[in-house]
């Protein structure tokens, strides 16, 4: 595992860099969802969402090879959705309470949730909002990382 490990995931780009501190370690290819453009906003639309996380899981009996779970819904998104009645205020304040105590929020909502860093290759986009990558890459990043590394999305 690495000292003060960080990832920075480019969509525009499809890369995932993996740093150690400010030292960047390397570069993976990466894929998105099956309709990578914009910010995620509801449930199933392809989308994979943009902003700071966490990695609040790792699970190594994945259906796609091994998997890193990423925090979102985020406070952000909890707040966009209640003032958008997709989420009740029972569910934004379960998010809340889930990201302020650095712990999986809820993942069963209309704005999304199982977003996860996984691999299953990189043959063009397909997911369903998540990251992908090759299975021999998604190996080296599940060693390397700890359950609350952080992860930063951007467009």
């Amino acid at each position: 595992m690495l000292e003060c490990p960080k990832i920075l995931i480019k969509k525009s780009a499809r890369t995932l860099e993996l740093f150690d501190g400010d030292t960047l370690v390397k570069i993976f290819p990466i894929v998105l969802g099956c309709s990578a453009g914009g910010k995620k906003e509801i449930e199933g639309d392809g989308r994979t969402p943009e902003g700071k996380f966490y990695v609040f899981t790792k699970n190594p009996e994945s259906k796609f090879h091994l998997s890193l779970g990423i925090s979102y819904p985020d406070v952000k998104a909890a707040k966009r959705g209640l003032a958008a009645g997709l989420v009740t205020l029972e569910e934004h304040d379960a998010i809340v309470d889930a990201i302020r105590e650095n712990k999986r929020p809820l993942q069963k909502t209309r704005l999304g949730g199982e977003i996860y860093i996984h691999g299953g290759g990189t043959d063009g986009d397909w997911t369903e909002g998540c990251v992908a990558l090759e299975n021999a890459e998604i190996e080296e990043l599940f060693a390397a990382v700890p359950i609350g590394c952080p992860v930063t999305i951007v467009a």
